[in-house]
């Protein structure tokens, strides 16, 4: 979503309107008074009625099916958010487009690294809701991280 007007106002009440969804209305992101600020997310995102992306939960496999980075957090986040931007490319969307965001770590000692490779590819604010969820196993001993998105381009 480019072109966004920051439209702030008292507290930590802040209201980013985005590009217009198909229905004309832009996407808002605000994070209300009465929560705490957040860091690196917004707690709410206000999506008209328009096109919606959903992205399946992406792993740190390249096109070829190979693993990267084994053992490597920072390895695996960037190829996971590779992954992500090529199926929002293929859909004619951006990493920009996204409004939510979950993740699944299996290491929280290693959140660091996937938060500084998150929020040098997410850029500047607003950031989308997001989820951020420890777990025990994901479907392969290999993946750290495992990571689903919606989006909302435009049309």
């Amino acid at each position: 979503m480019q072109n966004r007007l920051r439209l702030c106002g008292l507290g930590v009440t802040c209201l980013l309107a985005g590009c217009a969804t198909s229905s004309g209305e832009a996407v808002k992101f605000v994070n209300p008074h009465g929560l705490a600020t957040p860091s690196g997310y917004t707690h709410v995102v206000d999506v008209p009625a328009g096109r919606l992306l959903f992205i399946a939960g992406q792993i740190a496999r390249d096109a070829n099916g190979n693993l990267v980075g084994k053992g490597d957090m920072r390895a695996q986040s960037e190829q996971v958010f590779r992954n992500i931007q090529i199926a929002l490319e293929s859909r004619g969307a951006t990493l920009a487009d996204i409004v939510q965001i979950t993740t699944y770590i299996r290491d929280m000692s290693q959140i660091a690294a996937y938060r500084e490779v998150r929020e040098r590819v997410l850029g500047a604010f607003p950031r989308p809701a997001s989820s951020l969820v420890g777990v025990a196993a994901l479907a392969s001993d290999d993946y750290l991280l495992e990571v689903e998105v919606v989006a909302a381009p435009p049309r």
